[in-house]
């Protein structure tokens, strides 16, 4: 077994590409792009990338039979000793193969620098886009983080709100955050909207977090609106409240933007840069959304109806289940009916009764 691993620094970005060799074929590869890097070669890249996978938590279980690299390391003795210390045997690292392994190595460090090439590219784009949407929303300067909210739900039920965030970066994904909302009626969006950017803006008015200079809420005025209510609520200043609204045609790429405290000023034709941002991080709060609504949904639906009523454990759960044959059986089941259940008194009956029943 070979580990192949390839290292691409450039513009103070890196990628690492490994390709996982067992039994003379590819099985196996994955791109890593280290945050931040020190190096500025491909040599020091790999000092520093090695150790983590290999030895720290983030390690590889299988150590292999040896690792190739696309260039010399200065640790590489050290390492070796370092592994043979933790499997009990030699792992050879080398820089200079010929062969299939020289094969290998170039693939590998193709595959590198054609990742770190794109993801170049794609953070230029980003910038771009940003800049677009300073010029399309008249700025001072470029947003550096954006939030953008989005409801998702079925008929009303299991109803989640999704809160995600951009910077020049792209996404910050650990800054996304999701909100179960409850006691609103079924349906009621502009409920749910305030809801969540109360509960996202009250958090953060404490401290917990940092504001976004622009958030965007798809929807138009109304949704604006509680938007800039709930914001002058908690006394939210100097963010910018932007309202994604679909044309006539409801097509991507016919949006317009509604600027909030600006008269509700119109954006017809945003800059077509601005707008791809835009759609980017709303098409983004949605797929997030609406995962955490299956997911809520599933696990309501999933659950007893008979969880949580006070006296009913697992084996009185198990009891009803089996006299009546299922959950909407015994939903059906009048007090009388629920008694003729070995252990199940009138008190626990009328406990199970009133549950199902909301009484």
């Amino acid at each position: 077994s070979i580990d192949v691993v390839a290292a691409a620094v450039s513009a103070g970005q890196a990628c690492v590409h490994m390709l996982y060799v067992r039994q003379g074929r590819i099985l196996g590869s994955r791109s890593y792009y280290p945050k931040a890097p020190l190096a500025e070669v491909p040599s020091e890249l790999l000092d520093e990338f090695l150790p983590h996978v290999y030895l720290n938590g983030a390690g590889r279980p299988d150590v292999p039979k040896e690792i190739l690299l696309n260039a010399p390391v200065e640790g590489g003795a050290a390492l070796t000793q370092a592994l043979h210390e933790r499997v009990g045997r030699s792992v050879p690292i080398k820089d200079s193969v010929r062969g299939f392994r020289a094969k290998w190595v170039e693939l590998a460090t193709r595959t590198a620098e054609q990742n770190l090439t794109a993801k170049l590219a794609s953070r230029v784009t980003l910038e771009k886009r940003f800049d677009s949407l300073r010029e399309t929303l008249d700025l001072d300067s470029v947003p550096q983080r954006i939030e953008c909210f989005d409801i998702s739900h079925s008929s009303g039920e299991a109803v989640v709100a999704s809160c995600v965030v951009f910077d020049t970066n792209g996404a910050l994904k650990s800054d996304y955050r999701r909100f179960n909302i409850d006691n609103i009626v079924a349906g009621d969006d502009y409920a749910a909207m305030r809801q969540a950017i109360t509960r996202r803006y009250k958090r953060l008015t404490k401290g917990e977090g940092k504001l976004p200079d622009i958030v965007l809420i798809d929807g138009g005025k109304g949704q604006i609106g509680i938007a800039v209510e709930v914001l002058n609520e908690l006394a939210v200043q100097g963010v910018m409240v932007v309202g994604v609204a679909k044309g006539t045609t409801r097509k991507p790429g016919m949006e317009k933007l509604i600027i909030a405290g600006d008269q509700n000023r119109v954006i017809a034709r945003p800059q077509a840069a601005a707008l791809h941002l835009i759609q980017q991080i709303r098409d983004e709060a949605h797929r997030f959304a609406i995962t955490g609504h299956k997911q809520r949904r599933d696990k309501k639906r999933r659950t007893s109806p008979l969880e949580g009523i006070p006296g009913v454990g697992p084996t009185r759960r198990r009891d009803l289940l089996k006299h009546f044959g299922g959950s909407k059986e015994v939903q059906k089941a009048s007090v009388a009916d629920l008694m003729k259940v070995p252990n199940i008194s009138k008190k626990v009956a009328e406990s199970i009764y009133a549950a199902l029943y909301n009484e």
